[in-house]
């Protein structure tokens, strides 16, 4: 292997770009991550899909429980160290759990039995959390989704949803039979299953009536049940022996600012007219509840909603919470023409004097931590979740708050679900977001998919960022003031070819031309009429030249083309990712392009080799006599072998004529990524995609979150020391 590892002086620990002022606020930081694949027991195959839906914990704090519907199952964690989670096993339920909810050791599971969606049933399970012994009880008759204990311990609760089948009718409701509501007393903690009252709450909704589907219930301190009829836009309250106290519609909002085409860019500018369909529902207080309106098949308003008891809204979040998760790059295009953010789940604490509403992003893949104390809910910070958070339960007791993660990518996909537990910390600033856009309401700068990174010659802490083809018809160009915690965008400059976005480009790749303008290097894409070129843009993006690849290279390329870009004196230099067709095996290219000769070169760079899946290059800069390059392998989490940086003697770039024999550099291994990347308490990420260096030897570095398509979202933006 042609490389040697440099001092260890080199290998210095993650530099902050601003050192932080003396702590003065309460931010909640995540602390761990368990993937839930930790919990299969040990005689059933690894590559099982698990899935953490409802989460609760027990009353001592210490051990979190949660259902899992693929696998049937009720997981347990062990949070004795919460920044160290353990498995505690789990215990299998012969059925699909739907919802849980814990009293002293018991904790009540209801399990869905339904054969179809015109015979539904479902059982109350309890599973004793000291031993793992399970017994039947009642027979719901129905099938079960949500359920809830009185805070007394009185009685327990449980939606029965009978819930739709989304292929008859386009998902139009009614298709009966209906659902009504589970009240189930409770004696010592004994369910007394031939008490269970049916309370029946047909006949309330504007919408489809005869055929309510409760969703999710909540119990207040004076033991009222709030219940939400998602796929009716309803809302009802029911005192505990089931009697309505009052009901009332969702409602319907209009939204000015809303993106709702999939088209490959951001663009909040239209407008619609939704019904909030909530999903999730608590109780702030005795007197109020807060809805999150996820919206099923006709609605969705992107946001959360606080109601009286009567149904006046008293808080409406319009578009703010979908905002804000635009401005840390976790806005999820691809649910446009949908719900956009999507927030479904919900969860509510009071930690010291502050009580906090925690609002998820289902498809954002974020939490947002709403601090309640005042006249209006004010957004504190924005959690990093994993991919579709489900729920969360919140652990004032210890200062802490946990969340369920449902989704499961499988072994090829490389993410698997996770139960993510934070803590409240005396901190100035979050951990996260590291990087977020100047955010001012309806002004908020969209972004994502950040895949190339370029400093400024002249301000140290101006550095310059592109996105790739998630963003198609979206090419821009990103200005970043890095002097702050967390990195600011504070310009987005679109690509264009005169007055038009420019087209058919997958940009992977930028560096400055020095006058002011910059070369941005496109991965092609044959199959997608997207060539492999080079781009001259002037400072306000507009495309001045095109370089295309010569004949030479094209004859031999392959989809996984430019990642990167240098300006090196009079030459670009551009890092191939991966082995083109003239390429031995565990090589790739550095390719060169002389502006005055306009000849092409190119000299061979050899690779790690990987575990498992591919290594390739991301990308390329030069800092004093050193061209220094990002490598990696396409891994995720525990698989992640290699994320690292490397450099070659700028003496040794001496490129060859392409369609002969090149040389071979040698690499230095600078500094292991994977700590870096290990820093954030989540699951190592797959693609480090921006490396940019400063002329006094900083190096910045962020990842590529794929748009948050099949992605947990989140970018990471960090700096280290050169020297």
């Amino acid at each position: 292997m042609r490389h040697t590892t440099l001092m260890a002086a080199l290998m210095t620990g993650t530099a902050l770009v601003a050192a932080p002022a003396a702590a003065q606020e309460m931010h909640f930081n995540r602390i761990a991550s368990f993937p839930v694949t930790q919990n299969l027991p040990a005689d059933m195959d690894p590559e099982t899909e698990t899935s953490p839906e409802i989460i609760d914990v027990t009353a001592d704090g210490m051990t979190l429980v949660y259902t899992d519907s693929p696998l049937g199952a009720l997981g347990m964690v062990d949070i004795t160290d919460p920044a160290n989670p353990k498995p505690a096993g789990a215990v299998m339920l012969d059925g699909e759990p739907t919802s849980l909810a814990i009293l002293g050791d018991s904790a009540f599971v209801a399990v869905n039995t339904s054969e179809s969606f015109t015979d539904p049933s479902g059982l109350l399970r309890i599973v004793n959390l000291k031993d793992g012994t399970l017994t039947d009880s009642c027979d719901f008759g129905g099938q079960p989704d949500s359920a809830a204990v009185a805070k007394d311990g009185s009685f327990l609760t449980v939606a029965i949803e009978n819930e739709r089948d989304e292929d008859l009718n386009d998902g139009v409701i009614p298709q009966m039979p209906a659902g009504y509501v589970a009240i189930i007393p409770l004696a010592d903690g004994a369910p007394q299953c031939d008490q269970m009252v049916k309370a029946d709450v047909t006949g309330l909704a504007e919408i489809a009536g005869s055929d309510p589907e409760p969703e999710f219930v909540a119990v207040n301190g004076a033991g009222d049940i709030a219940v939400t009829l998602q796929e009716n836009n309803h809302i009802v309250i029911l005192a505990s022996d089931g009697t309505v106290k009052s009901h009332f519609s969702a409602g319907s909002v209009t939204l000015d600012g809303v993106d709702t085409d999939e088209e490959g860019a951001i663009t909040f500018n239209d407008t619609i007219e939704a019904k909030r369909e909530p999903d999730a529902v608590k109780w702030v207080n005795d007197e109020h509840i807060v809805i999150a309106n996820e919206g099923d098949y006709e609605g969705g308003s992107r946001g959360f909603t606080i109601f009286d008891m009567s149904g006046n809204v008293v808080f409406d979040s319009g578009l703010d919470f979908e905002y804000a998760v635009a401005s840390i790059g976790h806005y999820p295009e691809e649910r446009s023409g949908n719900k956009g953010a999507e927030p479904e789940g919900l969860e509510v604490g009071t930690y010291g004097d502050t009580p906090y509403i925690f609002v998820m992003s289902e498809r954002g893949s974020v939490i947002g931590a709403y601090d309640n104390s005042g006249d209006t809910p004010v957004l504190k910070q924005l959690l990093p979740s994993g991919i579709g958070p489900e729920s969360a339960v919140a652990i004032p007791s210890r200062g802490l708050l946990a969340s369920a993660n449902e989704a499961d990518l499988g072994p090829d996909g490389g993410v698997r679900a996770h139960v993510m537990i934070y803590e409240l910390q005396e901190t100035d600033t979050p951990n996260y977001p590291s990087i977020k856009s100047d955010a001012n309401g309806a002004a908020t700068i969209p972004f994502g998919a950040l895949s190339g990174l370029a400093a400024d010659e002249n301000e140290p802490t101006r550095l310059y960022a592109v996105n790739d083809s998630f963003y198609g018809m979206q090419p821009t160009i990103f200005v970043i003031n890095a002097a702050e915690h967390p990195a600011i965008i504070e310009e987005a400059i679109p690509v264009r070819r005169g007055a038009e976005a420019a087209q058919k480009l997958d940009l992977e790749g930028i560096a400055t031309d020095g006058e002011g303008g910059f070369f941005l290097g496109s991965e092609g894409r044959t199959d997608r009429l997207i060539p492999h070129a080079i781009y001259h843009v002037n400072a306000d993006g507009e495309i001045e030249a095109e370089i295309p690849f010569p004949a030479e290279l094209l004859a031999v390329e392959k989809r996984f083309g430019t990642e990167g870009i240098a300006k090196i004196g009079d030459r670009l230099w551009i890092a191939i990712q991966r082995e083109w067709n003239d390429d031995p095996k565990g090589f790739v290219k550095l390719v060169s392009y002389d502006l005055g000769t306009k000849e092409w070169g190119a000299v061979r760079y050899p690779l790690e080799t990987p575990e498992k899946g591919w290594i390739g290059l991301s990308e390329i800069a030069a800092y004093g006599d050193y061209a220094y390059i990002l490598e990696r392998d396409n891994q995720i989490g525990d698989a992640a072998k290699v994320k690292m940086i490397t450099r070659v003697a700028l003496s040794e770039l001496e490129p060859a004529p392409l369609g002969g024999e090149l040389p071979t550099v040698n690499k230095e291994i600078v500094r292991d990524l994977i700590p870096d990347l290990k820093a954030p308490a989540g699951f190592v990420v797959d693609k480090v995609e921006g490396l940019a260096i400063t002329a006094e030897g900083t190096a910045f570095l962020v990842t590529d979150n794929d748009g948050v398509d099949d992605s947990s979202g989140e970018s990471h933006f960090w700096s280290v020391k050169l020297n």
